[in-house]
């Protein structure tokens, strides 16, 4: 499962760091988007394995196009919820 998590913690990255850059009120700083966008992609990379029934294994192109989608998914929508609490916390 190595590479398939490599695949889905860089997605992730570039997913929270779009959330951030279109979520400006909720942007954690670029070291915050990307940490929390590589959490969220690792973690989403393994909930899509689970969602579909099937581990994310190999590297053909299904496996690929479903650990960039999961981890980019995950990336954004941690770094989304995460700069919420901030936001939340804040007040």
């Amino acid at each position: 499962m190595g590479m398939e998590l490599i695949v889905q913690i860089i997605a992730g990255l570039i997913g929270g760091n779009a959330a951030g850059a279109g979520l400006k009120n909720l942007s954690l700083g670029t070291a915050g988007n990307s940490i929390a966008g590589a959490v969220g992609g690792g973690l989403g990379g393994l909930l899509t394995g689970v969602l579909t029934g099937a581990p994310i294994e190999g590297m053909d192109i299904n496996a690929i196009i479903q650990s960039v989608a999961g981890g980019g998914v995950g990336g954004a929508v941690l770094t989304a919820l995460a700069g919420m609490l901030k936001k939340a916390l804040v007040k």
